[in-house]
């Protein structure tokens, strides 16, 4: 990874070595935040059954 830094720093590209930067952390923020929003939507979807089952249960009973 230094040879790339080293061949970026010295060609001046700077602008580009920020961009890739910002581009990996803005990816990275992405498959964290969709990674959360799988697991939220898991989390409600054993609520919802729980809750459906509950529900099944007090209907059943006299």
């Amino acid at each position: 990874m230094s040879d790339i830094l080293n061949a970026i720093l010295e060609r001046g590209d700077l602008a580009h070595l920020a961009l890739f930067l910002w581009a990996c952390a803005a990816t990275a923020q992405a498959h964290f935040a969709l990674r959360e929003l799988g697991e939220a939507t898991r989390r409600l979807d054993a609520f919802v059954r729980e809750l459906a089952r509950f529900n099944r249960r007090c209907r059943s009973d006299p």
